[in-house]
């Protein structure tokens, strides 16, 4: 089979979906939208993955260049002649391919293009509708996504759900790396944080927590991971708060170093406003870190309060800074991490997980009728 995957960026889900695709046998050709600014995966793609070079994938995408990279792609499908395509998110890459009139169209939800964008205005809405309109199946991470894409009237048994998971063997417990003990950090309570610094993911959330529980708490430390359009803010808020010097910011980690980082830390922060089953998340839990998180829809999937962390309200700052020096006094850490790693590995395996994308594939191409049994797959 051939298969065109064509997506917004390159980041590290993309390596994820195209490395498993190459292991498949089938032939599988990568598009890319756009480029913004520094790449977001720095592992090349796989040699047996051709990429493909078009009127996109070299700057930041536009909407007057629509029509002309419209163009472009249905002479690339031409070209390329796939026997399916898999796009996303759902009002940018998929919108692109549905306009282009190929069929089938597998379009995939990155979670926050269903969960917020589609309800930004109406032309958003109507974007989303015609992408759906236009989908022979959509593939989410998460129950939220399944809820949202049927308000707009997509049928149940054409919806694939699966949390994308991760490597549960690199990621994983083990010893703490000696990045705590050079930066003096050996009797500190490590927190961390690798969400991006735009507003959609609460980092100005998390910071004013983060200086409103150090004040408190002396021994607090923060490592503060990632890049975005809110970093003189964010560094202008610590400096201000008093912590600066107990922040560690990391701008791009290494996938491979990213392990090392769950392992020197002692509890994972996510304030985000919109997620689906986040990557970051299901990596923490699959090290065995304790998480405080927002009681988001994507996280109520992944999170019972008390167990595998603790859960605040979503753009609560003072609530997650209570719960931050909460963490800090508890003794159960050890035992939520037990929790947490148990839970990573009963969902989100990725080499398992995986296989429910080629159940989609051959819904789409019609070898399949329906698919609403694997809901289960993204069921709490």
């Amino acid at each position: 089979m051939r298969v065109l995957y064509f997506t917004r960026d390159y980041t590290p889900h993309d390596y994820r979906f195209l490395s498993s695709l190459a292991n498949t046998g089938h032939q599988v050709f990568s598009l890319r939208l756009e480029r913004r600014g520094a790449s977001l995966e720095d592992r090349p793609l796989p040699p047996e993955v051709e990429q493909l070079a078009w009127a996109g994938g070299l700057k930041p995408a536009r909407w007057q260049d629509g029509p002309a990279l419209w163009l472009n792609l249905k002479k690339v499908i031409r070209q390329v002649r796939p026997d399916l395509l898999h796009a996303g998110p759902l009002q940018t890459s998929a919108f692109l391919a549905a306009a282009a009139g190929f069929k089938p169209l597998v379009s995939m939800s990155w979670g926050s293009d269903l969960l917020r964008d589609a309800d930004r205005n109406r032309w958003w809405r109507w974007a989303t509708r015609y992408t759906l309109d236009h989908s022979a199946v959509l593939v989410g991470d998460c129950q939220a996504v399944r809820r949202k894409a049927m308000t707009f009237g997509f049928p149940a048994e054409k919806i694939v759900v699966f949390p994308w998971g991760v490597d549960l063997k690199r990621f994983s417990p083990g010893p703490v790396p000696e990045l705590r003990s050079r930066l003096g950090w050996q009797e500190a309570f490590v927190l961390l944080s690798l969400r991006s610094w735009e507003p959609v993911y609460g980092v100005e959330v998390l910071v004013q927590a983060f200086i409103q529980a150090a004040r408190r708490l002396p021994e607090l430390r923060l490592f503060l991971l990632g890049t975005g359009s809110l970093a003189p803010r964010l560094r202008q808020a610590l400096e201000q708060g008093g912590v600066l010097e107990r922040v560690y910011f990391a701008s791009h980690v290494p996938q491979a170093d990213l392990p090392g980082y769950y392992r020197a830390a002692d509890l994972y922060l996510s304030a985000s406003h919109s997620d689906g089953s986040s990557v970051s998340l299901m990596e923490a839990l699959a090290c065995g870190l304790p998480v405080l998180v927002s009681d988001i829809p994507g996280n109520l999937e992944w999170v019972t309060d008390g167990l595998e962390g603790w859960l605040f309200p979503d753009g609560d700052a003072g609530r997650m800074a209570e719960l931050i020096c909460e963490a800090a006094r508890c003794k159960d850490l050890p035992q939520m991490g037990r929790a947490g790693r148990a839970r990573a590995e009963e969902r989100a395996d990725w080499d398992q997980n995986f296989q429910q994308l080629l159940v989609a594939y051959e819904v789409a191409l019609g070898h399949e009728t329906a698919v609403g049994h694997t809901m289960a797959k993204g069921a709490h």
